[in-house]
Order: C-alpha cells, then structure tokens, then sequence
C-alpha cells in the first residue's frame, strides 16, 4: 500500500487547492467529499437508503441528494444526522480504502474533513495533515464560493474540532492564510518530504 497522509481542515480552510497542488506533483488523491457526492448522484449506491429512511422531501427530481434539504434537515436533528451518517460513512470508508490500496503513486492523501473527529481512518492513515487558516478566511471564502450564509457557516465550524485542537493533533501543518504561491511553496516542501517517508516505507517493506 502506498504511504497514505490524511488530510484534514475546516471547512473553507483550502483542503482541495493543496491537494490539487500536490496532484500536479504526482500525488494520488482520494477524496471523501467526491466519494460522498458519487453515492448521492442519480441511481447513487446510497440513494435507495437514504430514500427509505428520509422519504421524497430529500430526493431531488433527478433522483440525486437534495443537499439544501437534507443539510437543513440534519443540522437541526442530531438523531437525524446519525442516521444520514449510518448509512454514508461505512460507504464512503469502504471506498476510500478501496482508492487507497488501489494507488500506484509513491503516496496517497486522503482528505477527510471530519479525519480527527471520527478517528475512523486510523488503520490507513500513517501521518496527518492539516489545513489551517483563520476563522475569519474560512468564513469567507465559503460565503463567496456557496450559497451558504455566514450563520450556516458557523454553525458548521463549531460542529468541527476547534483550530487548536486540529493543529495539536497533527504531524505537519500548512498554513494557508496567504496567496496561491504561499501555498505551493509549503506543498512543495512537504511533497519532498513525503517522498522521503514513502521511500524509507517502501525499504522497511
């Protein structure tokens, strides 16, 4: 199995413009966002059960997620949340494994935004990433790219893992408070860096 760096951040925090960076590079990326989106399209694996459990007012006429629905529905509900969860997460894990141990690139980053909170990829994941910028800029910057409002945006942060609590638990951090170049100098850094640790993998065997 390729060496696997999980990658984890708050929302809005740029997850997938450092991995694009690292792709350039020759990275695998295993992404549980599009994985999530994939079983929720039309005829999706996960659309008949979530269907059964939520009914019609979350299916969108094309047979995929309604997510303003849903989104609207489970943040409002925690039991109903558990339940959306129940049905996507053992999917989405079995599929991110499946892209994992099916990766040929020296390294893989899996990016999970709830990575710390789950804990449920420990048995994959061999050293963690985290994304990490301001409250203030990840507010923004999913304000400007959604149609989420500020106050849905913070109601989704604090449903996540403080900054601090993301950053103590991580093995390397990029600070993506800057501009594009400040970001491609630190994935650079750590791309070499990650090489090292697939090689070093690779000899112990």
């Amino acid at each position: 199995m390729s060496y696997c760096i999980g990658v984890t951040g708050g929302i809005g925090s740029g997850k997938s413009s450092a991995a694009k960076l690292f792709a350039e590079r020759g990275a695998a990326v295993v992404d549980t966002d599009e994985i999530a989106r994939q079983l929720t399209a039309p005829e999706g694996d996960a659309m008949g059960a979530i269907a059964k459990a939520f009914g019609p007012a979350v299916i969108a006429a094309d047979g995929s997620l309604n997510r303003t629905a849903m989104r609207e529905l489970v943040f409002a509900d925690i039991t109903r949340r558990r339940q959306l969860e129940a049905i996507l997460h053992p999917m989405i894990r079995a599929e991110a494994r499946r892209r994992v141990l099916a990766a040929t690139s020296p390294y893989v980053l899996l990016l999970v935004p709830l990575l710390l909170e789950t804990g449920r990829y420990g048995n994959i994941v061999q050293r963690i990433l985290v994304i990490d910028c301001a409250e203030s800029t990840q507010i923004e910057r999913t304000v400007s790219r959604s149609q989420l409002s500020e106050e849905s945006v913070r109601s989704i942060m604090a449903a996540q893992l403080p900054r601090e609590k993301r950053r103590e638990q991580a093995d390397d951090v990029i600070d993506n408070n800057g501009d594009l170049e400040h970001l491609r100098g630190q994935v650079a850094a750590l791309h070499q860096r990650y090489l090292e640790l697939a090689e070093a993998k690779r000899r112990r065997g």
